[in-house]
């Protein structure tokens, strides 16, 4: 099953390498890791998208991470209100009669044209995975010269209703 995982961690050097050395050595597949600074100076925040085999392996590895000294808050967010983004450079080949058919194709993704040359285009793209892979799948007769996706960066929505018409924080 495919999960995705959030870190919160001090911004120290080896830090990224500790953690996804702890996930190799638990057998976890990383299918895209993301990493960045937080809003707090000195933090940084890590998505992980993994292929965990069952759930008691998951607990262990959430665990595990817990217990590293720059780790200071690991979630599992998968099943939780998120909000999510890729983002996606694409390199076309095209010339100059295409490019108004690839502005049609990319219009509808929110998406844009970002470099031209007189052999590629290259567009950029952002939003949830499968929008990504669409426009990815549509490109492809083109002839895709160059990609590169940053992977999946998210975190939990704000306030989400309860049953009883009340809000909590999904944060805590």
């Amino acid at each position: 099953m495919k999960r995705i995982i959030t870190a919160t961690v001090r911004n120290r050097s080896g830090v990224l390498n500790r953690i996804t050395s702890l996930l190799q050595r638990r057998q976890f597949n990383i299918e895209s890791i993301s990493v960045g600074r937080t809003e707090t100076e000195g933090m940084s925040k890590m998505t992980f998208v993994v292929e965990v085999e069952d759930s008691q392996k998951l607990e262990q590895v959430t665990k595990q991470l817990n217990k590293q000294i720059d780790v200071i808050k690991v979630s599992d967010i998968t099943d939780k209100a998120i909000v999510a983004r890729e983002l996606a450079l694409i390199k076309i080949v095209s010339n100059g009669q295409l490019r108004a058919e690839v502005q049609g194709i990319i219009e509808p993704f929110r998406a844009s044209i970002i470099d031209v040359s007189k052999d590629s285009l290259s567009i950029q793209v952002t939003g949830k995975p499968d929008k990504v892979e669409a426009l990815i799948e549509l490109l492809r007769p083109y002839g895709i010269k160059e990609l590169a996706r940053t992977g999946l960066t998210a975190f939990v929505r704000g306030q989400q209703p309860n049953t009883d018409g009340s809000f909590q924080s999904l944060l805590g």
